[in-house]
């Protein structure tokens, strides 16, 4: 039997590379037990409810790691998405992105989540249902004070060859806008 005084170092890009591995094993381990647990259908509402939640979490702590309390701009926004994604997902995520004024057009070429919903023998847009909230919750956390919609209008785990998601910002409302006004 050998004994390791001192375990290899990983290089900088292979310690990320493997933590989003892990990060996306958990998620996958986390998903499969509730839904024993408690069936699909509550596995997937949980599962959104859960990636959004940390959705605003990683892209918080992002932020943070690079010095950073939000994003100046919507491109930079998108930038900043796009380099987390890279990061949490590597060649897992490929992804294109298009800006129309406060639209944000994102095309999903790859997608390990959903690969992996296959691997599993779940349904293939299984993950699908997280990124009808996911996109919105990261940009409204690299710009705060911001709400976004999405609109899913092709999706891979549907049989698309590729997803696009349309997010939009939306108007802000007067602060009594959704008031009648009373008159005496």
């Amino acid at each position: 039997m050998s004994h390791i005084d001192r375990p290899p170092d990983l290089t900088a890009e292979r310690a990320a590379a493997l933590l989003g591995r892990l990060m996306l094993a958990w998620d996958g381990q986390w998903f499969l037990k509730v839904a024993e647990s408690c069936g699909l259908e509550r596995a997937v509402e949980l599962n959104a409810r859960v990636r959004t939640s940390f959705g605003r979490i990683e892209i918080r702590e992002y932020l943070r790691a690079l010095g950073l309390t939000a994003a100046r701009s919507l491109p930079e926004a998108v930038r900043l998405v796009e380099a987390y994604g890279r990061l949490f997902l590597g060649e897992g995520l490929r992804t294109g992105w298009e800006l129309r004024g406060d639209e944000v057009v994102v095309r999903v070429l790859t997608c390990l989540p959903q690969e992996g919903a296959g691997r599993a023998g779940l349904r293939p847009d299984t993950p699908c249902v997280a990124c009808e909230s996911v996109w919105g919750a990261w940009l409204e956390t690299a710009l705060p004070g911001t709400s976004w919609t999405t609109e899913i209008r092709r999706s891979k785990g549907r049989g698309a060859d590729s997803c696009e998601i349309v997010v939009r910002r939306e108007s802000p409302k007067e602060p009594c806008e959704d008031r009648e006004e009373v008159r005496k």
